[in-house]
């Protein structure tokens, strides 16, 4: 899937500036290894939000997209935000697992929560064994930008109680990406001899390997996969059609062998055109995620070296929608003399890569549980470095505003979303999985 000619208009180069930027930037492996130690020391911490908005992540530009008239279609009985009177807290639930990567359920009604490990292996919450194929998994033995494969999605099949079917997105042993279905036994655990082999992709790259598996409300399977790498042409594949990376895929597993292209979506049966793509100009969807109150999707992007994002894709957006990575970062345009992929979506956060400690945007999810109201209408997302928790929400006069609420002591690899829609964050250096909780003080 390499780069090339394509039905999508190629975004203009991004300019050498970027490139000097690379050799000054400070790694954020690095800035991983020095909050090796750093771990919660209480099961149980609970932190007021910062009073000074200069705390918060800066959203003012996003407050000029919101402005002119993109906002999501937020339920009626959502509230504004005064992160400010909120106080949150992080509950340990489980652990210690190997470089926890993800959580989430089945929706079976079990309330069982499953836990991906980076290394290969899915466990359930009480550390019991649910499907190993590490022996298939490429992962590194420490989390970093420059070794980020492993075994990276997981999605369970909406009609998982009758079929049994599981969805996992790893790379191989020799990198490539590899999306399987499994299939779960009587017994409860999942048969590592049932994989079938969905798709195949080349990933020329250790980092920017994105990973997000996840079922849309219309039956799809969506799958997030990143550039590779700070090439220069790799990052122009994010605007080629022929190429699979920089993009989130939707397929049909319900029909053709092995899956199915949805009629909707931007390319199918276009010459020239991989008919799988659904949204393009991405550089790493690693964690991306739909509303379920509203159907709207939130897509974080890391930067290079400049800016981390969220934009909003509001439910109902057509598919085919241009994200403008590369000329785009955040709100920075790299193209000369200018960005005509700008795309019209809230922009409902920015902030500088390494402001702070901080060095990759993690995204989270809407918050639509029951035990904690406080939360509830918020978008809670991350930083993997900064150890940083934020809630993104809108003020009275409709803005976004971003505030950091909590900080974990660990790496944040990711968060989860259970069946009853409570939140959960991940610490990939301590091997735990916390349970948020928030209340208005």
């Amino acid at each position: 899937s390499a780069a090339g000619g394509s039905p999508i208009a190629a975004a203009t180069k991004p300019g050498d500036a970027a490139k000097s930027l690379a050799a000054a930037a400070t790694k954020p492996a690095d800035a991983a290894k020095s909050n090796e130690a750093a771990k919660p020391t209480a099961a149980s911490t609970t932190v007021t939000a910062p009073s000074a908005p200069a705390a918060a992540a800066k959203p003012a530009d996003a407050a000029k997209t919101d402005a002119a008239g993109n906002s999501g279609t937020a339920p009626s009985g959502d509230r504004t935000f005064d992160a400010r009177r909120i106080s949150v807290s992080i509950e340990r639930v489980g652990g210690p697992f190997v470089q926890p990567l993800y959580v989430t359920h089945a929706g079976d009604g079990s309330g069982r929560l499953y836990v991906l490990e980076k290394v290969g292996r899915i466990r359930r919450m009480d550390g019991s064994m649910f499907l190993d194929i590490s022996g298939r998994v490429l992962s590194p033995a420490l989390f970093s930008y420059e070794r980020e494969q492993g075994m990276l999605g997981l999605a369970f099949h909406p009609r998982f109680r009758e079929n049994g079917y599981l969805y996992v997105h790893y790379n191989d042993r020799t990198g490539k990406h590899i999306l399987s279905r499994f299939t779960a036994l009587p017994s409860g655990g999942a048969d590592p001899a049932s994989e079938t082999i969905l798709l195949t992709v080349t990933q020329p790259q250790t980092n920017f390997n994105g990973g997000q598996l996840l079922f849309g409300s219309d039956g799809f399977l969506y799958m997030g996969l990143g550039t590779g790498g700070t090439d220069r042409a790799l990052k122009q594949g994010a605007q080629d059609a022929k190429n699979l990376l920089g993009k989130i895929l939707r397929i049909d597993v319900d029909r053709g062998d092995p899956y199915g292209i949805p009629a909707g979506n931007p390319f199918a049966g276009r010459a020239g055109a991989r008919g799988e793509v659904w949204a393009y100009g991405l550089r790493n969807p690693y964690r991306f995620s739909f509303d379920r109150a509203t159907g709207d999707l939130y897509v974080p992007s890391p930067g290079e070296f400049r800016r981390e994002w969220i934009r909003m894709l509001p439910a109902g957006s057509p598919p085919g929608t241009n994200l403008g990575w590369p000329a785009l970062e955040g709100t920075l345009c790299w193209a000369q003399p200018g960005c005509s992929a700008s795309p019209s979506l809230p922009l409902i956060v920015e902030y500088d890569t390494y402001a702070g400690g901080n060095c990759a945007v993690i995204g989270g999810y809407v918050y639509r549980g029951q035990r904690s109201p406080a939360l509830r209408g918020a978008y809670v997302y991350g930083d993997f470095c900064g150890n940083r928790v934020y809630i993104a929400g809108r003020d009275g006069a409709g803005k976004w505003i971003s505030t950091e609420i909590l900080r974990t002591g660990g790496l944040i690899s990711s968060f989860g979303e259970d069946e009853a829609g409570e939140l959960y964050v991940m610490d990939i250096n301590g091997g735990t999985v916390f349970r948020l909780a928030a209340s208005t003080r």
